[in-house]
């Protein structure tokens, strides 16, 4: 692996699908001459746009490049990567939300002038022995490919709001969140702290991850943090997405905001009373909670996310 001076900073959310057909080949897309990586092939994907949830990225972008229209069948796997592009001066982080999708219909057909150029049915035995982005080598379960990273991590803030074509700031974050539960099947819960959205509603226990930061790591360190808990991660238990186009926080002014949220079953094996170590922050109280008081609660008293996670935990 080659390290390298770090650039620009940038960070991007983006969605992927793993498409088999009757005979297991596996659909892949070429990256053309005007992409950062030409020659260089992956799965069918691309950038979620602002307020898209994942699985319609995939959808879409698998549409645009490959002209099959597809249905999203199931979450295959969430992973970051860092890479650096010394020939554009720039550092990208990448959160990538993994599917697996069938095909649905249309026909095969390659693209001119376009970030990918060529799209085929391959067995895994050509993949093999393709030049191929580390994250797809990685979901197609084949030898790990190296990327050249920097040197050093860039710095960049963990919120970031720009403003948008409507001169209203936009921010995108991506985070992992817990469904921590300990021996005596308890859910952990947070509290949302004054002057944030959600003010006063529980919560989950995590939060957005750092960049050049994996999403499991980023939640075990949440967790410690923010309930003082020790956890094992346990499985990937889904991926949300929300948009509040005009949400006020702490910043004071309305910000166009889309979280996408990967939720995880995690196991607490020696609980003790939680305690908030991260005090002025998002999270103003943590506490165990059992099933039956969580299932009483009513949609006014948890956020979107802890209702989504808990109902794919508890189904």
């Amino acid at each position: 692996m080659t390290a390298i001076e770090p650039g620009e900073a940038l960070r991007r959310i983006a969605a992927y699908a793993v498409i088999n057909d009757e005979s297991q080949q596996v659909l892949l897309v070429r990256a053309s001459p005007l992409s950062a990586t030409p020659g260089v092939w992956s799965l069918p994907g691309g950038a979620v746009a602002h307020g898209e949830h994942p699985n319609e990225t995939v959808v879409r972008e698998t549409a645009a490049e490959t002209g099959l229209s597809v249905a999203v069948t199931g979450l295959k796997d969430v992973l970051a990567d860092m890479r650096a592009l010394p020939r554009r001066g720039l550092t990208i982080h990448t959160d990538r939300v993994i599917y697996t999708a069938r095909v649905r219909g249309g026909a095969l057909r390659d693209r001119v002038d376009q970030p990918t150029d060529l799209v085929r049915w391959v067995d895994l035995a050509q993949a093999r022995g393709l030049p191929l982005r580390p994250f797809t080598a990685k979901a197609l379960g084949l030898p790990a490919v190296a990327e050249q990273t920097p040197d050093e991590v860039p710095e960049f803030p963990s919120f970031h709001a720009a403003p948008g074509p409507d001169g209203l700031h936009r921010a995108q974050r991506f985070a992992a969140y817990a469904v921590a539960v300990d021996g005596r099947q308890r859910i952990l819960l947070t509290r949302v702290a004054p002057n944030y959205p959600g003010a006063g509603r529980w919560h989950l226990p995590g939060g957005g991850t750092d960049y050049g930061e994996q999403p499991g790591a980023a939640l075990i360190r949440e967790l410690v943090e923010e309930t003082g808990q020790r956890g094992r991660l346990i499985e990937l238990l889904g991926v949300a997405s929300h948009r509040d186009p005009a949400s006020l926080g702490p910043e004071g002014y309305p910000i166009d905001w889309h979280g996408v949220r990967a939720f995880y079953r995690v196991k607490v094996d020696r609980a003790t009373r939680p305690k908030v170590h991260d005090r002025g922050g998002s999270t103003s109280e943590a506490r165990w909670v059992s099933a039956q008081e969580v299932a009483s609660f009513g949609p006014d008293e948890v956020t979107e996310v802890t209702a989504e996670a808990i109902r794919a935990a508890f189904p």
